[in-house]
Order: structure tokens, then C-alpha cells, then sequence
């Protein structure tokens, strides 16, 4: 057998050889290309269990997961476990499916959802964020209003004709029974004041105008008639125990609700004034 020439070129060898590796090649990437999953790492991060489409599934909404089904991380079986791993890459490939068609863009339960988890990471930020001892000093002395016991009061609503009321609240004050008042000058219990109220009950029960009469009277007092729509009300105060102001330490717990609560109000509205700032926002014509 004649042994093979080396030292010159074959072109239908060199042919044949370029033609073996362009195959070899194509069929790596063929192989390659339609046995992808969608991923493009090989590695789990330690601090996930899984990774779904380069989407890595947290260990700790795992053990979140096993103990949502009253399972003891420490104390799962495999299958628990395995069951705990399938239920999150189920959600994660069907959150990620909703994102592919949009869900957001027609379910508006999806929507409100998006909406309350981002206002919801707004007041995350805000009620972990305590003001100071002096901030929450300032806050009660701008708001002193709002820090008071309750106040509550004992009183009768009475209502005469207008040609009668003022005599009507002159015997009253002179020391006559309401009944008897009532009786003589043909007036009527309104029985909107039952017993003793707290002050916002009764604010509620009187009206603004009859209640601003009533809470500036003093034990034992009779009012003038005011006149209403229904006729001359005049108002007998059995007690009255107005408001007083709490001190700090007091009110303290309440202020800081307060405070915690406005702060909260106010992270949502600069959310929403940044977000705004940075959208390109048309509004139709008819809405303008």
C-alpha cells in the first residue's frame, strides 16, 4: 500500500474534513437549541431552591410555603417538601404566563391587587420609619385638639311653639319640672337625648346648632329657645362634663398612631406624585 502524501493538499480531503466539523458544529447547536428550558445558568444561588426561567424561587417563600401547610421546615418528609416545590414553580410559571398576555391589562382584580401591593410598600417603609420623641411632641402640640377625655352629658331637648318658648325657658329656669313646663305651655320631649351621652353621640343626636347651645351650658342650666324648622328648642342640661385636654404621656399612644397613620397618607401621595412625574400621561378630550 502506498503510504499517504502529507506534504501536499487534498482538496477533497480538506473538503470532506471542513464539511465533518460544519456538521459537528450544527448538530451541537441544534441539540443546544431545542433542548433549552428557557434558562440560561446551570446554577441554583444558595439562597434559592429553585430557578425557573432565570427566575430564582427564594428558600424562604419556601419554608414559608411548608409552614403555610402546617408543616415544621425541620420536620418535612421528602414528599412534603416536594410538594412544597411544586406548588411554588407552579406560581412562579403562571405568574410569569400572566406577565407573557398581560392579565393585568384586563382583570381588574389582578389590578387592584398591583395597585394594594405597592401602596402597601409605601406604608411598609413608613410605619418601620418611628419619629423621634420631639417629632411626636410637635405632633401633639399642632393636634392638642384631637388628645381629650371623652365628655358626656344628662340633658332634655325640649321644643315649644316660638310664641311660647321664651316663657317656657323662663320657668325652667326659675325651677320649674320639665314635665310640668312641658304641660303648661303645650311643648314635647323630642327624646333625641337619652340619658347620658358622650358629647360626640349627642353632637350626632342634636344637630350642630343645638348641640354648640347645649355643650356651653353648665349644670342645671336652662338655654335660650332656639329656633329650629320644627319650632323653639330649648335645651335643660341635668349635667355636663366637658372634655379635658390629656397630657402627652396620656395621648402618647394615640399620637403616635396618629402620626404613624399620616405618615403613611403622606409616603402614598408622594408615591403616586413621583410616579406621575415620570409617566407620559394623554387624557382624552372628553375628560379634560
Amino acid at each position: 500500500m502506498k503510504p499517504s502524501d502529507f506534504s501536499s493538499v487534498s482538496t477533497p480531503r480538506a473538503m470532506m474534513l471542513a464539511a465533518a466539523c460544519a456538521l459537528t458544529g450544527l448538530g451541537l447547536a441544534g441539540y443546544t437549541l431545542f433542548n433549552a428550558k428557557g434558562t440560561s445558568t446551570f446554577l441554583v444561588p444558595p439562597d434559592a431552591v429553585a430557578v425557573v426561567n432565570d427566575q430564582p424561587v427564594a428558600r424562604s417563600d419556601f419554608l414559608l410555603e411548608l409552614q403555610n401547610q402546617g408543616v415544621e421546615p425541620g420536620q418535612a418528609t421528602p414528599q412534603e417538601r416536594k410538594q412544597a416545590l411544586d406548588q411554588l414553580v407552579r406560581q412562579e410559571l403562571f405568574v410569569q404566563r400572566a406577565k407573557e398576555i398581560d392579565v393585568a391589562s384586563y382583570d381588574p382584580d389582578v389590578r387592584a391587587a398591583m395597585v394594594n401591593s405597592v401602596e402597601e410598600e409605601a406604608a411598609a417603609n413608613a410605619s418601620t420609619a418611628r419619629p423621634s420623641e420631639a417629632q411626636l411632641h410637635a405632633y401633639y402640640d399642632t393636634h392638642k385638639a384631637r388628645y381629650a377625655s371623652e365628655g358626656t352629658m344628662t340633658a332634655r331637648d325640649l321644643v315649644f311653639a316660638p310664641a311660647r318658648a321664651a316663657a317656657a325657658a323662663q320657668a325652667l329656669k326659675n325651677g320649674a319640672a320639665a314635665d310640668q313646663v312641658v304641660r303648661q305651655f303645650a311643648g314635647r320631649d323630642t327624646g333625641r337625648l337619652d340619658g347620658e351621652e358622650f358629647y360626640f353621640a349627642a353632637k350626632l343626636h342634636l344637630g350642630d346648632i343645638l348641640f354648640a347651645a347645649a355643650s356651653r351650658l353648665a349644670k342645671g342650666a336652662v338655654s335660650d329657645p332656639v329656633a329650629m324648622p320644627d319650632g323653639a328648642h330649648v335645651i335643660l342640661m341635668t349635667d355636663n362634663q366637658p372634655p379635658l385636654p390629656m397630657r402627652y404621656d396620656e395621648a402618647r399612644p394615640r399620637v403616635l398612631n396618629d402620626a404613624t397613620k399620616e405618615a403613611i397618607g403622606t409616603a402614598g401621595e408622594r408615591q403616586e406624585a413621583f410616579l406621575r412625574r415620570r409617566a407620559n400621561i394623554l387624557i382624552a378630550d372628553d375628560l379634560k
